[in-house]
């Protein structure tokens, strides 16, 4: 079994319902953030951290992310013709970011479901899952935090950040204790999904960033699965804790909940005011926004 993490994995076959109507016609995963989709800032961190190949489990009427991250060569032609090689070599780049294959989750039956559904494309080896409606902003990028941990570890790492209050009810809560020598990496002893505040063992909550190793398929192929016949992700990671061990990692950087209504608008504005190109004049036009 290979130890590099060349492979990432974006479950990204539901309906997004929270954005409806927006997302009635159009997948969540391709809302701009600016003047990007959400699942491009996910799989340029992967690329990022190492990662040669993206896997994109997808459903029913989500083929417009296949068309962006195709070439599009009328839409190239016009550009060179018009003589926007700025523009073009925007396109051309979307395309050229990795080796993209996809793979199709007949049924949202849960996270855990959609994960196996990539199982032959991963193979035997570990690889990376990145939630698109999660999205980092990390000057290392997370991805790369958690690879640079996997590979002094060996075990599969959850990304994790401390949550102040009861916003813990919100999450998968980590029962972990800490690793010596390393203040951001826990050993994990149990997860539990959503816990009321008072019952929740730590602060640390699980975001959408793991790294797994192969022995996750069996798992998610043994577990039973939940209400709705769905297979959560956090079960199949439970079992596997019964076979080697697995980490939480407590990331730099701010995460911005996307498939939130309100954590989208938040985020649409801190990148904007971090564009050189949109940052100066959008900051002026806030500031003479009547509040």
């Amino acid at each position: 079994m290979t130890q590099t993490i060349r492979k990432a994995v974006f479950p990204a076959a539901g309906m997004g319902t929270r954005f409806l109507p927006a997302t009635k016609a159009t997948p969540k995963e391709m809302l701009p953030l600016v003047d990007k989709p959400l699942i491009q800032y996910g799989v340029e961190e992967a690329v990022a951290a190492g990662c040669t190949e993206i896997i994109i489990v997808t459903g029913r009427g989500k083929g417009i992310m296949e068309d962006h991250f195709d070439r599009a060569p009328e839409l190239e032609a016009t550009l060179e013709r018009r003589g926007k090689t700025a523009l073009l070599g925007v396109a051309k780049s979307v395309a050229q970011l990795a080796k993209i294959s996809y793979v199709r989750q007949p049924e949202a039956l849960g996270l855990g479901h959609a994960v196996l559904m990539a199982k032959e494309l991963v193979g035997n080896e570990p690889f990376a899952v990145l939630l698109p409606d999660d999205i980092v902003d990390a000057e290392v990028p997370c991805m790369k935090q958690m690879v640079a941990m996997f590979e002094q570890t060996g075990g599969s790492i959850l990304g994790s950040e401390v949550v102040e209050g009861d916003a813990i009810q919100n999450y998968g809560c980590l029962d972990s204790a800490p690793v010596d020598g390393n203040p951001r990496l826990h050993r994990v002893r149990d997860m539990v999904e959503k816990p009321k505040p008072a019952e929740a063992p730590s602060q640390n909550a699980i975001i959408g960033r793991y790294i797994l190793t192969p022995r996750i398929f069996d798992m998610l192929e043994s577990i039973t699965p939940g209400a709705g016949g769905e297979l959560q992700l956090t079960d199949g990671i439970r079992a596997l804790l019964q076979h080697e061990s697995v980490y939480g990692f407590n990331y730099e950087g701010k995460r911005h909940d996307a498939g939130d209504k309100l954590g989208f608008l938040k985020a649409t504005v801190e990148f904007a005011l971090k564009r050189d190109d949109l940052g100066p004049k959008f900051r002026e036009w806030l500031k003479a926004f009547p509040i």
